[in-house]
């Protein structure tokens, strides 16, 4: 997809499937601004985005828990553009223990800031630019710990409780964008596999049914969403898992 001329915001972009998908948004010619917890995290992703495909990275620090930082944050974006395109809502702590007990409450309380209210708080300060834009998109890497009654994960209730969260404001969001044509759009992936963007067979590695889900086939349901024609409203994409 030629994303050239359009700007895209990513957060949680300092590894896994932020990381790859700034890759391929730089790939496709995108403006870009990453954010991550670390500014070095974040400064590193950018180097390499433009050492693959030569494109210019804004690079920020944001933690999603702290309301002060995600201000800043969309502050910064905002000195550098006046829109927004593509705002992809990635960054989120994950929590691991099935047990409540398994997570200490500072660390339950920064699960639920970053995921759920982090994400919101995006939203509504780059709402701004996203209205800015002729075409805008808000991409929510979800879970599948949002979808009713799925008891898969191992992860803490605490990221259940983030997950669910975020699926609620994005669908009342969705419908209350979209006379202004935003269209907000949701993936609820299971577990999966991130690869190595840089590595050549990346792109190339086969994949079938009897194999695990790869962040190469999310991020090609992000770009397929961000490239439909304006009257497809695409609300979520959920996966069949194994």
């Amino acid at each position: 997809m030629d994303l050239s001329g359009r700007t895209m915001v990513i957060t949680g972009a300092g590894r896994g499937f932020g990381r790859a998908l700034a890759l391929e948004a730089g790939r496709s010619g995108a403006r870009l601004f990453v954010s991550a917890r670390g500014l070095a995290a974040a400064e590193k992703v950018a180097a390499e985005v433009a050492a693959d495909s030569g494109i210019s990275v804004h690079a920020s620090a944001c933690d999603l828990a702290d309301p002060a930082s995600v201000r800043a944050f969309a502050a910064e974006v905002a000195a550098h553009t006046d829109r927004v395109d593509v705002l992809v809502n990635n960054g989120a702590r994950y929590l691991e223990g099935p047990d409540l007990w398994d997570a200490e409450d500072e660390e339950i309380t920064d699960t639920i800031a970053s995921g759920a209210t982090g994400t919101l708080l995006m939203l509504k300060h780059l709402l701004p630019l996203l209205r800015g834009s002729a075409a805008a998109d808000v991409v929510n890497l979800v879970s599948s710990a949002a979808e009713p009654r799925n008891h898969r994960s191992q992860a803490h209730p605490a990221f259940y409780a983030a997950k669910a969260a975020q699926a609620g404001f994005a669908d009342i969001l969705s419908h209350r964008l979209r006379p202004e044509g935003i269209r907000v759009i949701s993936l609820y992936p299971p577990d999966f596999s991130d690869g190595d963007p840089l590595d050549p067979t990346w792109d190339h590695a086969p994949r079938s049914a009897d194999q695990p889900l790869t962040a190469r086939s999310v991020a090609d349901c992000v770009l397929f969403a961000i490239g439909q024609p304006r009257d497809c409203f695409i609300r979520s994409f959920h996966f069949e898992q194994l």
